[in-house]
């Protein structure tokens, strides 16, 4: 009998490489992102439908806004658009939706589309989507040194452990980072919480990053010898 997989508990991946991929298939950079959005759509089912209890995705980092005025005003559009009718989709996949980021310069359709989504699934059991939007970790870590200052806590008290409440979500440490399109670096994605991550980079675009290319990484990942800061074995 084959021995079932112990799937990390909380995975990160960085959703690169959609408008390579449109070139790659002499389709626009911006059909590309639609067809990234399609696939996070439906590889985050399935992700945590085995065994992962947190997705956490790279959907716009907050430099990202240094891009042309189209291809911004056409992602902020495909996020309303997708998000408004996927919906009922995570609600009816028992899937809680949360996201991280700075709210300036959001459009305020985008911010009031993000506050629709959370709540319409903030009671569901079934996995934690977490989407990063307009985000970057460097600015996270200083918001949540401005929460701690403003909270007045004793600051000889703080942990590793407290100082993770203050950070836009509260979640656990992330277990396997995944980084698609062959670009090997982190981009200031989840820094504090991807300190003891595994870490797997792979040539795939992320439109192509399908449930086999993921597998793939899970086997990779089980292949590990985990260790957070003690002796080789």
């Amino acid at each position: 009998m084959e021995k079932e997989k112990r799937y990390p508990k909380h995975v990160a991946i960085i959703l690169d490489g959609n408008r390579r991929w449109a070139k790659k298939h002499h389709l626009t950079g911006l059909q590309g992102h639609r067809a990234g959005f399609e696939n996070i759509k439906n590889l985050s089912t399935y992700i945590l439908e085995h065994g992962t209890e947190v997705l956490s995705v790279y959907a716009f980092s907050t430099e990202n806004f240094n891009r042309s005025s189209e291809e911004i005003n056409y992602l902020m559009n495909l996020f309303v658009n997708k998000f408004q009718k996927e919906k009922e989709f995570y609600r009816e996949k028992n899937i809680k939706v949360l996201f991280s980021g700075r709210k300036y310069p959001l459009r305020e359709d985008v911010i009031k589309t993000i506050h629709e989504l959370e709540e319409k699934t903030k009671n569901n059991t079934g996995g934690i989507f977490h989407v990063c939007l307009n985000y970057g970790s460097q600015y996270e870590i200083v918001d949540a040194v401005k929460k701690i200052v403003k909270s007045e806590i004793d600051v000889e008290t703080l942990t590793p452990e407290i100082f993770n409440h203050y950070l836009y979500q509260d979640l656990p440490p992330i277990d396997l980072l995944i980084r698609t399109s062959g670009e090997m670096r982190l981009s200031n994605f989840l820094l504090y919480q991807a300190s003891y991550a595994e870490l797997y980079f792979t040539d795939t675009f992320f439109p192509d990053f399908n449930e086999e290319q993921y597998e793939k990484a899970i086997d990779e990942y089980l292949k590990r010898n985990r260790r957070f800061g003690g002796d080789y074995k």
